[in-house]
């Protein structure tokens, strides 16, 4: 069960919902370029390249979470901002999330490394329909603590990436229950871990932005 709190231009107020479906869609880039530059971001990583693009990845829907402390087995994992629609029953809303994935599994397949870590979603949604006619200025960021200092992690318009219509039309929909992230960004200055993770949707037409963290816990691998 999420809780989210909802921001329309009319007020806002707070829901509870129960997520039965969760897919992250992955190699999203609206420009070959970019797509082919996170591609070559990840191989450097020993990640082996898509068979095609986007993807659309199926995970556990148990994996979602609103923590502000997500535990991770091992130094290998990093986080990635990404715009999230969420279908409810009233319609699609659009929050913000973390694809937080084990970069040392994604190296052996990309569907299990995102398998492996929770996902994080943040608390607040805006109304699909009051961000849709703008949806290219929408800005996405994301910031790492690392040795103690906050550093820009990542930074871009959703123009970069496919709209959200596009996505939606080669998933088939999203049924009620259905959570969907959409895409990320190249990370300034390579993939990399971090104690922890803060991201931002921010909207310059309506001058407001949603904002989730959290701090990375890394558990010790025994054998």
């Amino acid at each position: 069960m999420l809780h989210f709190e909802r921001f329309t231009q009319r007020g806002r107020d707070a829901i509870s919902a129960s997520i039965d479906r969760l897919i992250v869609a992955g190699w999203t880039g609206r420009d070959a370029a970019a797509i082919e530059h996170h591609i070559e971001e990840l191989a450097a990583l020993g990640v082996p390249r898509p068979s095609s693009t986007p993807l659309f990845y199926r995970l556990g829907s148990g994996l979602l979470t609103q923590t502000d402390c997500l535990q991770v087995l091992g130094p290998d994992s990093s986080g990635e901002a990404e715009p999230v629609l969420v279908s409810l029953a009233d319609g699609l809303w659009v929050g913000v999330g973390s694809d937080h994935t084990d970069r040392r599994a994604e190296a052996v397949g990309v569907a299990l490394s995102k398998q492996l870590c929770g996902k994080v979603v943040g608390r607040q949604l805006w109304r699909f329909d009051e961000v849709v006619g703008h949806w290219d200025s929408l800005v996405l960021r994301s910031w790492i603590t690392e040795k103690g200092t906050r550093t820009l992690y990542q930074e871009g318009a959703l123009a970069a990436i496919r709209r959200p219509e596009d996505l939606l039309e080669q998933l088939g929909g999203l049924a009620v229950g259905n959570l969907m992230f959409c895409g990320t960004l190249g990370a300034l200055g390579g993939v990399r871990p971090a104690a922890r993770f803060d991201m931002m949707l921010e909207d310059p037409v309506l001058q407001r932005s949603l904002q989730w963290g959290y701090a990375v816990e890394v558990l010790p691998v025994v054998s």
